[in-house]
């Protein structure tokens, strides 16, 4: 099954919902950052992500 994201907050599931937000989530999607330690990372900081894991770039 291919990886979907949500919607809302951008995180990558295989789900129809996301697990975080509940907010539905969609199969077409491009590029993605893997976040790590959100506390020390400025990618996350830029993006306002403040948990670890899978996130879209962008979310169509």
């Amino acid at each position: 099954m291919k990886e979907r994201a949500c919607k809302e907050c951008n995180r990558l599931t295989k789900l129809d919902l996301c697990v975080v937000c509940k907010a539905p989530t969609s199969p077409n999607w491009i590029g993605y950052v893997s976040i790590i330690d959100p506390e020390r990372s400025e990618v996350s900081k830029r993006l306002n992500i403040s948990a670890k894991g899978k996130y879209a770039l962008r979310v169509r």
